[in-house]
């Protein structure tokens, strides 16, 4: 699994950008909400809408499910080589409207531009998220107060938030962004609070651990689980 190069860098731009501006822009302006799930064939929408309506990432496909005369119907338009502009059309999308996805949100950009991207960085990529989401579901398990496990658009960062003796904090597995030159994974509290093992609290924010020490593992999900668990275990 490749982690860190410029066509994996460039991938997760293009997939961030459509997942911005078609799965999350969707369901926005249906229902306020823009946060994303991770799937077993990509990135997708909860159901929304009165047609329980689902966009979702498959193969290097987006797949448009809702109902159609009443039935559930899906469809499916590549993704590479069509233009984000085809792709909202595709999916009744209104890349005009003044929807807010926060300041680190990727803009629209050339709607008529062909989508490129790298599949094997793509493929990558989703895995990161699975083993991110795999391990927060294990964390919910033990853990009380939590939110479900969600990928936001704007970081792009698959993630929970709970309640500890210290307050609320923040679990999350990233891909490389500004901050960070590989994925990683991130314990991330509220207050100022850094109790115990000072080693462990290495980044101003909290704790992060990169996505290199967690792939060299032989069970990548379980030392998620460990980082994951040893911030919660601090923090009360």
């Amino acid at each position: 699994m490749s982690i860190s190069s410029e066509p994996a860098d460039a991938t997760r731009r293009e997939i961030q950008r459509v997942a911005t501006h078609i799965l999350a822009r969707a369901r926005k302006a249906v229902d306020g909400e823009i946060s994303l799930r991770v799937g077993l064939t990509g990135l997708a929408t909860p159901a929304f809408g009165p047609e329980r309506e689902v966009l979702r990432f498959a193969g290097g496909h987006l797949i448009h499910e809702t109902r159609i005369g009443g039935e559930l119907r899906s469809r499916a338009m590549a993704i590479v080589g069509s233009t984000l502009g085809e792709l909202a059309a595709f999916c009744d999308v209104d890349l005009d409207a003044n929807l807010d996805f926060g300041h680190d949100a990727p803009l629209v950009g050339d709607r008529t531009r062909p989508i490129q991207f790298d599949q094997a960085a793509a493929e990558a990529l989703l895995r990161w998220y699975q083993i991110g989401a795999a391990a927060l579901d294990q964390v919910i398990t033990v853990a009380s107060d939590c939110s479900p496990v969600q990928l936001w658009p704007e970081h792009f960062d698959v993630a929970i938030d709970l309640r500890t003796a210290s307050g609320r904090c923040n679990l999350g597995a990233a891909p490389a962004d500004a901050f960070s030159p590989q994925p990683y994974l991130y314990v991330g509290p509220h207050g100022a609070d850094r109790p115990g093992e000072q080693a462990y609290w290495n980044v101003t924010f909290g704790a992060l651990l990169g996505a290199g020490l967690v792939l060299a593992d032989p069970d990548p999900v379980a030392a998620a689980v460990r980082f994951f668990t040893q911030g919660l275990r601090l923090l009360g």
